[in-house]
């Protein structure tokens, strides 16, 4: 859970990410779960590792592929299964999905279907906080494709130019939608484009989440103390499709998936906890048996709960200048 910096806590978050999302394919497939769910299914490292590094006053934005970061955070599964599902209880109750979910009492300023719309807000809350004296930090999470846009470039100008206290989160999984990174970028590393607005960049393994904690503890300290903004670029790979109904096969070779699933960071982090001896494999079976359960009641617990009444089209609606 996010302040922890206990490696058996960081396992026990990425086994929970990972079976969200199973559970949520199942939901989807069975043609329980409306619209297209976007899985972050073999990136659990970036948003354990990062989480972590923060503490419970500190505030994140997140993006369409944004359950990790929720999950880290310390979201509510069965709200989050609810809203995902369409029903009364969800965050939204039951009306955004997934790229709608807000909860500041964990931190989290919400997600967003637009690519790249959480930088900015991130640095306003950065600005907001340095303006009240505050010492929370603000990260944003997005993806190597939200990189390109302009928002990026004005947002990281403005917190570099004011040295905001803010940490760029880029979850650098080498595919924007369909469009591999060497398509879309004559860049390598996306973490040098930080130079360019005056603050330090970073390149992170974003399958080891002991790497991604290491070096996100880094970038929060710094804005913490002052010392400006931080890109954090963490190289990772989704091993579904963009959206649930994509296979991911039409724009990538199956030797390629198959060479970064070897890389899984909930194996890597486990297979390292083991020979370490942190953890045993009954205490192991236990923890993954614990979370298992858990996921499966608040899904269980969300499909009972009934859908908003009709009426509730009409509500929670914003209406711009007073208009009817």
């Amino acid at each position: 859970m996010a302040g922890t910096l206990d490696p058996v806590k960081l396992l026990e978050t990425m086994l929970r990410i990972r079976r969200f999302e199973e559970k949520v394919d199942q939901l989807f497939f069975a043609g329980k779960l409306p619209g297209m769910p976007h899985a972050c299914t073999g990136q659990e490292a970036s948003a354990a590792g990062v989480c972590a590094a923060l503490e419970p006053g500190d505030l994140i934005t997140s993006t369409h592929r944004g359950e990790g970061h929720l999950i880290a955070r310390g979201v509510d599964l069965y709200r989050l299964f609810a809203e995902l599902l369409g029903r009364r209880d969800g965050y939204s109750r039951g009306k955004g999905g997934t790229m709608h979910i807000a909860d500041l009492s964990i931190g989290l300023l919400g997600t967003t279907g637009i690519v790249g719309a959480g930088i900015p807000i991130a640095v306003g809350a950065a600005l907001a906080a340095r303006m009240k004296g505050s010492d929370r930090i603000v990260v944003a999470f997005f993806g190597d494709g939200a990189s390109n846009q302009g928002a990026f470039h004005e947002a990281l100008n403005m917190a570099g130019l004011w040295k905001l206290p803010v940490v760029f989160a880029c979850e650098n999984n080498l595919y924007g939608m369909s469009v591999a990174q060497w398509r879309h970028q004559a860049i390598k590393d996306i973490a040098v484009r930080a130079q360019a607005y005056g603050f330090l960049g970073e390149v992170v393994d974003g399958n080891a989440v002991l790497d991604v904690l290491e070096a996100a503890s880094r970038a929060v300290a710094r804005a913490r103390v002052g010392e400006g903004p931080t890109l954090l670029e963490m190289k990772t790979y989704r091993w579904c499709g963009h959206y649930g109904a994509d296979p991911g096969t039409s724009y990538r070779k199956a030797e390629e998936v198959a060479a970064w699933k070897e890389r899984c960071p909930v194996k890597r982090h486990t297979e390292l906890l083991l020979k370490q001896g942190a953890i045993t494999e009954s205490e192991l079976e236990e923890l993954q048996e614990r979370i298992s359960n858990e996921v499966d009641e608040a899904a269980n617990r969300a499909l009972e709960c009934p859908e908003p009444p009709l009426e509730a089209a009409q509500e929670d609606l914003y209406q711009a200048g007073g208009l009817p």
